[in-house]
């Protein structure tokens, strides 16, 4: 049985322009809203401002003239204005002193660029393309896990992403910032320049991973021409080859597969745990189980941990989202789970990382793996089968 699996003409950045061939049926052929086989077109409509659930963006941002100065104080100032986080200003040019808010770079673009360039991280340039090209040049390894990066002219008319446009961000990002100078944006990705479907935005945005990114460029290239894009949902494999099918697995013929990410990760941890060692435990376990990374919902864990730079590091660098819940929410999550009193004595509640992980994972999750203590650390998983596909 499919349920709460739609398509809606509001749906965000997106809009069905056909609906002649959309049929909401159950497995059984009773109405319900499900999404049986469909062949539509998908176009897009205008970008959203929304980036990665939950991940934040460390924007950073050089300049090599005087004017390139004034155009990330502009930024900045706009910024605030709109209640948004400025960007972390750097300069490269010969002078004495870095103007006030700037950080002097004392090394070469590109060994500044290769230090930057990181997960997490959002880089601006504001100067000739051709800089951050040369900058960049043997950084960019792949399109679904690079930085984004961006170029704005030395007078802030023009905001163009170069890398990373649509899994990483940039697009968006260029938007904002385009508002925020009162530049044009210049968008350049083919799906966006002929307002086509991009699977791998509707993949980032709704949470899913893509099982075979070797079959993006089919399924884009599709799109541009103008032809239906097939998009099969679940338990309805079609009797022919299909564009896009989201599922946990399939014997069908797909040129994209798109699998619900079904794992939250509890976790909990001492004040100050070393980055390192959190990332090691958290991919051990994750290993041990069976599990990547990209297979992961969210990071879980109480408001008073949120911010621990261990898992901001997590959330940052394998781009997965960070909820967390206050200890009364905690409380009153129903389960078994290995009670402490001294992480109670602290925290407020007897256990962070179980609760937390069911907590995230929502109605009718299970652990799958349970509380494992480490180095100051604790994890554990939870899993619901039953997850929606977020299609909204």
């Amino acid at each position: 049985m499919i349920r709460h699996f739609q398509l809606s003409s509001e749906a965000p950045g997106a809009q069905i322009q056909a609906f002649d061939r959309l049929n909401f049926v159950s497995a059984t052929g009773d109405d319900c809203p499900g999404l049986r086989m469909t062949e539509i077109s998908l176009r897009m409509i205008g970008t959203t401002h929304r980036y990665f659930q939950g991940r934040t963006m460390n924007k950073i941002a050089v300049c090599f003239t005087h004017n390139g100065e004034k155009v990330i104080e502009r930024l900045n100032e706009e910024s605030l204005k709109k209640g948004i986080t400025p960007v972390k200003a750097y300069v490269l040019r010969d002078c004495d002193k870095a103007p006030e808010d700037f950080i002097k770079v004392t090394s070469s673009i590109g060994e500044w660029t290769g230090d930057m360039f990181m997960p997490g991280n959002a880089l601006i340039f504001v100067g000739a393309a051709g800089i951050a090209v040369r900058a960049l040049s043997g950084l960019a390894r792949d399109k679904l896990s690079d930085c984004p990066v961006i170029v704005i002219d030395d007078e802030g008319t023009f905001v163009i992403p170069i890398l990373s446009g649509h899994a990483g961000g940039a697009n968006k990002l260029a938007v904002t910032i385009s508002e925020l100078l009162g530049a044009v944006p210049v968008i350049t990705t083919s799906t966006d320049v002929n307002a086509a479907f991009s699977v791998d935005s509707f993949a980032a945005e709704r949470g899913l991973c893509i099982v075979n990114r070797e079959g993006i460029k089919k399924v884009s290239a599709k799109a541009i021409e103008g032809k239906n894009i097939t998009l099969s949902i679940k338990n309805f494999p079609p009797g022919e080859k299909t564009d896009v099918i989201v599922a946990d697995e399939t014997d069908a013929e797909y040129s994209v597969l798109l699998r619900p990410k079904r794992y939250t990760v509890g976790i909990g941890m001492k004040r100050g745990k070393d980055e390192a060692g959190a990332e090691a435990f958290f991919l051990e376990v994750l290993k041990k189980n069976g599990i990547g990374p990209e297979d992961v919902y969210a990071i879980c864990t109480i408001d008073i941990k949120e911010d621990e730079p261990a898992i901001k590091s997590l959330r940052d660098k394998y781009r997965i989202p960070v909820l967390s819940f206050d200890k009364e929410i905690l409380s009153k999550v129903n389960g078994r789970f290995h009670g402490s009193d001294f992480v109670k004595s602290v925290t407020g509640v007897d256990n962070v990382c179980e609760r937390a992980a069911v907590a995230g994972a929502g109605a009718g999750a299970e652990i799958v793996f349970g509380k494992h203590a480490k180095d100051g650390m604790t994890i554990a998983i939870a899993c619901n089968p039953g997850r929606s596909v977020g299609l909204m």
